[in-house]
């Protein structure tokens, strides 16, 4: 009888035996399924993280300009970057503000100024212009200590655009709103560069209650695209700094590289701010590398249950082997019987195993990936980045996934009756009649 059909028959006589066969290979096919679906989904929510979070490399360097700026922002380990160009600049049109404590010595300006006080010293513009390629990464917008109220925020998309975000200070001050346009003066008085009001953002910050410089107001600010920080600046304004966002702390050596290369290797500060990397990303990925451990041990269990039970069964089916081996059936089937026997327990099993994974998969990898009480976002804070929000993990039962577990399923049968099936060939029809205990 050809052994395949004789598998079919004695899986239908040993219903109850089957039925815990299949139960095991349930159990076995669901962990792994398990394992590799959170695996999966630690390496999604690794990758959200990396691009929400990443790591902050600030650079400075004197004479640091927006082109060699951009160069570094173009690396391939770069994927956000935000160089900052402040600039001094009038205003025309509208009134900035102005402290309301009086200027120390204003009493006796007019007696006790001499007539050279101040000469030849032009008094620089009371707006702090901000030239930025990326206000969102900027720390008070990303503490969210600053926030806009109206409009929006600089972007890469506002290059080449005459731009500008003002403090809600200013803007109540003169009446403005989203869409209007303002006229802000060069640091030489040549040229007045009109700017259309993208957004209103609000800091914080109170105002002095001493007499302080209009342009140290944080009313009086302003962030604009950095082509019209450039346009408004003395000629050749260096940028204060450069925030480069990357993927790992892994790459910032590469990236430190990229930069000597291009800044040269003497006189510029190279900072990694890689705590919310770690604070948030680094547990994400121990839950990854457990998941991939329990694959393994799931896999190595699996075999050493399987075969523990397949090889009590043989022992219990010697007088059927035997009679088998009388009747001139050959070894090697009698092992292929077994093995048909567990995978077609197997095949099954893979497929409850991957219906239970579709119905708990997203609950599982909620309750071991996601957030708890704001506790990372908090820690976020603590580092600098505290509204980046890390994707909540998605728990996909995919072809490819179930196809693995599969894979590993009946490789674990095969393993299971191979090698407890090794006996049989040692043994001849007379020794195992003889002996069925």
């Amino acid at each position: 009888m050809n052994f395949v059909k004789r598998a079919g028959m004695s899986l239908g006589a040993r219903k109850s035996k089957s039925a815990a066969l299949l139960a095991i290979f349930v159990v076995i096919c669901t962990l792994l399924l398990g394992g590799f679906l959170l695996q999966a989904a630690a390496a999604r929510q690794e990758a959200g993280a990396q691009r929400t979070i990443g790591v902050d490399v600030t650079v400075r360097k004197k004479g640091l300009t927006a082109v060699l700026a951009d160069r570094l922002g173009a690396s391939d380990l770069v994927y956000r970057y935000n160089p900052e160009l402040p600039v001094r600049a009038g205003a025309r049109g509208f009134t900035p503000l102005t402290s309301d404590a009086p200027k120390p010595g204003d009493a006796g300006a007019g007696a006790g100024a001499g007539p050279g006080a101040g000469a030849g010293k032009k008094e620089q513009g009371p707006l702090a212009v901000n030239g930025v390629r990326d206000s969102g990464m900027l720390l008070p917008f990303s503490y969210g200590s600053t926030k806009i109220t109206a409009g929006r925020g600089i972007t890469p998309e506002d290059a080449g655009r005459n731009a500008a975000v003002i403090e809600q200070r200013l803007a109540d001050r003169n009446h403005l709103k989203v869409g209007d346009t303002i006229h802000v003066r060069s640091v030489d008085d040549k040229e007045t560069v009109p700017l259309q009001v993208v957004g209103v953002f609000q800091n914080p910050t109170q105002d002095p209650a001493r007499w302080t410089a209009p342009h140290k107001l944080p009313g009086n600010a302003l962030y604009v695209p950095m082509g019209t920080a450039q346009r408004l600046g003395p000629g050749n304004v260096a940028v204060s700094e450069a925030v480069y966002k990357i993927g790992s702390p892994e790459q910032a050596e590469r990236l430190h590289t990229e930069a000597e290369r291009l800044l040269g290797g003497d006189g510029f500060d190279f900072r990694v701010n890689d705590r919310a990397y770690k604070d948030q990303v680094r547990p994400i990925q121990r839950v990854g590398a457990f998941a991939g451990l329990i694959v393994w041990v799931i896999a190595l269990a699996g075999t050493l249950i399987l075969g523990l039970i397949v090889a009590l069964q043989i022992r219990e089916r010697r007088a059927e082997l035997g009679v088998l081996l009388a009747m001139g059936e050959k070894r090697w089937k009698l092992i292929g019987q077994h093995a048909v026997e567990v995978a077609a327990v197997a095949l099954p099993a893979i497929a409850l195993a991957a219906l239970a994974g579709s119905l708990a998969g997203q609950p599982a990898g909620d309750t071991l990936l996601g957030r708890q009480d704001g506790k990372p976002a908090a820690a976020a804070a603590a580092a600098g980045v505290p509204d980046a929000e890390i994707a909540p993990p998605t728990v996909r039962v995919e072809p490819a996934t179930v196809g693995k577990v599969a894979g590993i399923g009946l490789g674990i049968s095969l393993v299971a009756t191979v090698i407890p099936g090794i006996g049989i060939l040692r043994l001849h029809p007379r020794s195992i009649l003889t002996d069925t205990e």
